[in-house]
């Protein structure tokens, strides 16, 4: 039997650490089970904004929490060398531009890798034109070329697109990986997608926990 033809796809920001890691592992996961992946660069700030939340780096309490944590799940993982970038939060808005313009997938492949790197494992900040452009040419890539095509109102359009898409879709978070309806978030689910491919999964139905009515609303919530 042909393997299922439809790629997953990964839902990421760069400014996610978690977002790094995952990427390091689902190209593999993907692999084994006979796939192929589909990078889908969204901004995270617009699904908090959509959902109403906000992001661990700006809740104090987690973000101190937040790199210890990441250091344990990357020694977890085998990826070496992570460290924090020169500020976090960052603005990811030319990165995420230049990593959804329309290139080969292996182009476009190596764009990510390169920006994950520069943020994760070598401090290097990424939240400008020049910085990015700095980043891919040492990498290689058209560093001014790619960030010129990724100003243009059709990249910008692009960009919206696929965070309007993810939000309609559900999306809460990075990372994020769908395979059709099925949506696994964070780093945590990695295990479980990978049984999810295997098809060791029971079918599960969410609507008895959907229509669970609350019997608490804490004040100031969006379900008040």
């Amino acid at each position: 039997m042909d393997a299922p033809s439809t790629p997953l796809l990964f839902h990421f920001d760069f400014i996610s650490p978690y977002a790094f890691l995952a990427w390091t592992q689902i190209r593999g996961i993907a692999r084994r089970s006979g796939r192929t992946v589909e990078p889908v660069p969204v901004l995270f700030a617009a699904l908090l904004d959509a959902h109403g939340q906000k992001g661990p780096a700006e809740i104090p309490a987690k973000r101190r929490y937040l790199f210890k944590d990441v250091a344990r799940k990357a020694h977890r993982l085998g990826v070496p060398s992570v460290a924090p970038p020169p500020a976090h939060p960052f603005n990811p808005l030319v990165a995420l531009r230049v990593a959804a313009l329309p290139n080969d997938p292996d182009v476009r492949d190596g764009i990510i890798d390169a920006l994950f790197a520069a943020v994760w494992t070598k401090r290097t900040a990424i939240d400008s034109a020049e910085a990015v452009a700095a980043v891919l040419s040492s990498a290689g890539f058209d560093g001014p070329g790619l960030v010129a095509a990724a100003g243009t109102p059709e990249a910008k359009a692009r960009l919206r697109a696929a965070t309007d898409a993810a939000i309609q879709r559900g999306i809460f978070g990075v990372p994020s990986v769908t395979d059709g309806d099925e949506l696994f978030w964070g780093t945590d689910s990695l295990e479980a997608l990978e049984s999810h491919l295997r098809g060791e999964l029971p079918a599960f139905s969410d609507t008895e926990w959907s229509e669970l009515p609350a019997a608490a609303i804490r004040p100031g919530s969006q379900r008040a």
